[in-house]
This record gives C-alpha cells, sequence and structure tokens, in this order.
C-alpha cells in the first residue's frame, strides 16, 4: 500500500478529512460511522444541514447490510454496473447513521471504481464522499480545480485525473417501477440490456 494511501486511511480513522478521486469527480470524504467528521464535512462544504448524503461502499454485502427491501436483481445490477458510475437509491435500514439520510427512508448507495479509492473504504468499511466543492460551485474534474478552501480542510488529498467529468447516473428501485432520478455515465438502455428484470425505467 502507498504511503499517502496508509496516510488517507489514517486522517479518516482520526475523524479528518480527505480528498479522493472518483471516476466522475473529486471527492470530499469522511467516516461515515463518525457523526463528528461528518459534521465537519457539512460545514467545509457549506452543504445544507437537511440534504442527505450517499454511502460509499466497496461490496454488496455492505449495500445489503445498510439497506432493506431489495429487489431480487439488486446482485446482478451490482456485479454489472458497480464498482462503477452508478448511484442505487433503496430503502435504509435501522442502522444508518442519522446524521447521514437526515431523516429520510432512503439512501444512496456509491462505489466509485478507481483503485485506490477502493482501497481506502474498505479500510473504513462506509464512507460519505460528496464532491469536493463548496455548495453551489462547480464539481472538480481534475485536482487543478480544487479550491484552497477545500484543499486546507483535508488532511490528505489523492492525485488521480483518470476520470470521465461524467455525474453518477441515479437509479432510483424503492418503488415499483425502477426511475433514473439523473441520467448521467449510465444509460437506461445498459442498464435494461444486462439487467432486463428492471422492466420499463422510468426516466
Amino acid at each position: 500500500m502507498e504511503k499517502k494511501t496508509e496516510e488517507a486511511i489514517k486522517a479518516l480513522k482520526s475523524g479528518e478529512l480527505a480528498i479522493l478521486p472518483t471516476e466522475t469527480v473529486y471527492g470530499l470524504f469522511a467516516d461515515a460511522m463518525n457523526q463528528k467528521a461528518v459534521e465537519k464535512l457539512y460545514a467545509v462544504k457549506g452543504r445544507p444541514t437537511d440534504k442527505a448524503l450517499n454511502l460509499n461502499v466497496s461490496s454488496y454485502e455492505t449495500i445489503l447490510k445498510f439497506s432493506k427491501n431489495q429487489p431480487d436483481y439488486l446482485e446482478k445490477l451490482v456485479k454489472n454496473f458497480l464498482p462503477g458510475p452508478l448511484t442505487i437509491i433503496l430503502e435504509a435500514a435501522e442502522n444508518v447513521p442519522a446524521w447521514v439520510h437526515i431523516g429520510k427512508k432512503t439512501i444512496g448507495f456509491r462505489m466509485p471504481s478507481i483503485a485506490v479509492t477502493q482501497e481506502v473504504i474498505r479500510a473504513l468499511g462506509v464512507l460519505v464522499g460528496p464532491s469536493a466543492n463548496l455548495t453551489g460551485a462547480a464539481s472538480p474534474r481534475f485536482f487543478s480545480d480544487l479550491t484552497t478552501e477545500i484543499l486546507e480542510n483535508a488532511a490528505v488529498s489523492l492525485k488521480d485525473d483518470s476520470i470521465y467529468g461524467l455525474d453518477t447516473t441515479i437509479l432510483d428501485l424503492t418503488r415499483k417501477q425502477a426511475k433514473i432520478l439523473r441520467q448521467g455515465a449510465i444509460t437506461a438502455e445498459e442498464l435494461g440490456a444486462k439487467v432486463p428484470e428492471l422492466g420499463a425505467i422510468e426516466q
């Protein structure tokens, strides 16, 4: 494991923030189970405290742990599209921290495909990692896009500019008919081709 990766893991475990690359944009990450760390992330971004966060995970088993009433085809969907630019919305299990789902009954799951970020998530278990920008500003596609305000508040920042710059597709699986809430890198046609059990996807 590279020294910088070890530093990111150590920082996150101690309640600090870390900037990590995802295949879409750079994210500002915190240990999802550490309330003070998540509150710090909200403060640094200037993010409204009633706006829920996604859980960044590294395995299908972790998705099962923090969700309930999953559709039968969930494992097939995960195997075909994750890690990758897809956010899956499921019903939140009781063990999802209140400071992450902010009173919502649903929770989003994200599994970034950048190897170093996967390594860090595996070491922690579950992270939150919204885009590494001040709320309302453009998301950082490249390391050079990161602002001083964000960099100064992260204990560690890892660079990897091999990213798409396209948003994740957000797929809501909490209703009878799956629905795309945001069209991103993955299309409804691609989802349906690999997982026909999804049926007609609302857009």
